[in-house]
């Protein structure tokens, strides 16, 4: 029997988290979703997580879009050597979609029971002149950061992603000792008898059902 060199995987869970542009996201689910930010602020984001906006065209809240070209505009006065792409793991809860100028709920959906506003592509919306996609979501703590999408550079994508696993790991360590027996590595399944493991060739724990590993001894 041939020997075989295994050195990690790369999968994407589709299970209704990545919606089409003109899709409404449906109540209590998670969705992927994109934020552009500052490199600094990125940093923070990873560490600390994210920080409501006092305000917007939504009102206050985190701005997000699903599609990745809207997050890549932002921040619109940062050259492209600031400008980072968090990928996110989204809890929408109740969302209310926004689709006219000056909505009776375009800054008060909160206030009226729903966690997130939907402003849907090319709805005609002069405050949305590029006709993409956005989304405000309320509550910080109902987003997670989960990759690195876009960076001005490989050091700097470098940095974050060890971050981040830093990050990802206090956590998951954090809800171990809460929660006995949930797993804190896949993150988008916990099932009973979830077992973790350690990858042979750099010794790391994981679990088999992580959108991703590569062995750190590749």
């Amino acid at each position: 029997m041939s020997s075989i060199t295994f050195y990690g995987w790369d999968v994407d869970y589709d299970e209704d988290r990545h919606l089409q542009a003109q899709q409404q996201a449906k109540s209590d689910r998670r969705y992927t979703m994109y934020h552009g930010t500052k490199v600094q602020t990125a940093r923070s984001i990873i560490q600390s997580g994210f920080r409501q906006s006092a305000d917007g065209m939504l009102g206050p809240g985190v701005y997000v879009s699903r599609n990745q070209r809207k997050a890549e505009r932002y921040p619109l006065n940062s050259p492209i050597t600031d400008k980072v792409v968090l990928k996110l793991s989204v809890d929408c809860g109740k969302v209310k979609r926004i689709d006219t100028d000056n909505h009776p709920m375009q800054k008060s959906w909160h206030s009226n029971g729903y966690d997130t506003a939907w402003v849907p592509p090319n709805c005609g919306m002069k405050a949305v002149p590029s006709g993409l996609e956005e989304d405000c979501v309320w509550d910080p703590k109902r987003i997670e950061v989960i990759d690195i999408a876009l960076a001005p550079n490989t050091t700097i994508q470098n940095e974050l992603k060890q971050l981040l696993a830093q990050s990802q790991n206090q956590q998951g360590q954090a809800a171990a000792s809460a929660s006995p027996g949930a797993c804190h590595l896949c993150k988008w399944k916990i099932v009973p008898a979830h077992s973790v493991q350690t990858c042979w060739g750099c010794g790391e724990t994981i679990c088999t059902l992580m959108t991703k590993h590569k062995c750190k001894n590749l």
